[in-house]
């Protein structure tokens, strides 16, 4: 007689569908991940036009940066060496600052005319643009 073994024997199989699911599961996770620990400061916009709403507040603190790198604030001319004492003058409690940059005005001198603002007390900055 010849007796039936109770277990078939079969190879054991891997499967790498889900493997895949959990690597790309795994890449999105690290993707996001490293996104949110970077500093995104650095934005890419086009000055000259915009769509934006209007300040209905008071009027705030601008500093104007022309083409050729001359600073005023709120219309006055300034120095360079004058901005922070200025803006700590005319800055009020909630610390905004509206920076109206010509499209041609220098990166440096935008730059230093809001570190100057930003040693002054100033919080927030806005960035005028045109309507379109």
């Amino acid at each position: 007689m010849k007796l039936r073994r109770s277990r078939t024997s079969k190879r054991g199989r891997i499967e790498i569908i889900p493997m895949i699911d959990v690597m790309f599961f795994l890449l999105a996770t690290f993707m996001l991940a490293s996104l949110a620990m970077q500093r995104l400061d650095a934005v890419r916009i086009d000055l000259p036009a915009g769509r934006a709403q209007t300040l209905s507040e008071h009027e705030p603190l601008t500093i104007a940066v022309d083409g050729n790198d001359a600073v005023s604030i709120n219309r006055q001319p300034v120095r360079a060496e004058q901005i922070e004492a200025e803006v700590k003058r005319l800055l009020r409690a909630d610390g905004n600052v509206v920076i109206a940059a010509d499209d041609h005005a220098g990166h440096g001198a935008v730059v230093q005319a809001m570190l100057a603002a930003r040693r002054a007390g100033a919080e927030h900055f806005l960035i005028a643009v045109h309507r379109e």
